[in-house]
């Protein structure tokens, strides 16, 4: 597990500075995915919608998915092709297993891509090619811009302060996500 959690490592980062990346690059993708559906939402309603499952601007299965999508795929960075081919691989995966469960397990249903624009490829309402093509690009933005940036990041500032930071970023993120499921 160690060995899989220090996906820094070549990066010189110490297995407590990479688990912090982590926690770090997974809270940007998810503001990044609540960014991404509220333009994507105004342009298919002509309206703002508050997306996510949140109070905050972040977004969980965006949050998840960059997780993922950097614990198994950044050690692949030489090779950008296989990267966007796991990466579309994964994050429909993961989309299409949470709907499914989210709806058989909870009655829950979170997003519907029947009822959408640009939906071709739709499966169920839980994946479509626009969202996993979109998904798989967005994957090597993560994978070449915002990783780096992270890491760069570590290895210029003090790193017990970045850690903190992405703790506490860590826990409101998830007392969010608990609240929001205690009231909504």
């Amino acid at each position: 597990m160690k060995k899989l959690l220090n996906v820094f490592e070549k990066d010189n980062l110490t297995l407590y500075n990479s688990i912090s990346a982590l926690i770090l690059i997974a809270v940007i993708s998810g503001v990044f995915g609540f960014i991404y559906e509220e333009i994507f939402y105004y342009i298919d309603l002509g309206y703002l919608v508050k997306r996510g499952s949140t109070y905050g601007p972040l977004i969980p299965i965006y949050f998840f998915g960059g997780f993922f999508i950097t614990l198994l795929t950044y050690r692949f960075k030489d090779k950008p092709i296989k990267v966007l081919l796991l990466n579309v691989l994964i994050t429909g995966t993961l989309e299409f297993l949470t709907g499914y469960v989210l709806l058989k397990a909870f009655n829950l249903r979170l997003w519907d891509y029947n009822n959408e624009i640009w939906n071709f490829g739709n499966i169920g309402g839980f994946i479509c090619l626009r969202s996993v093509v979109f998904f798989g690009i967005s994957s090597l933005l993560l994978i070449y811009v915002i990783v780096p940036l992270v890491i760069k990041l570590f290895k210029k500032y003090n790193n017990k302060n970045l850690r903190i930071i992405s703790y506490i970023l860590l826990c409101i993120t998830f007392i969010d996500i608990i609240i929001h499921m205690i009231f909504n």
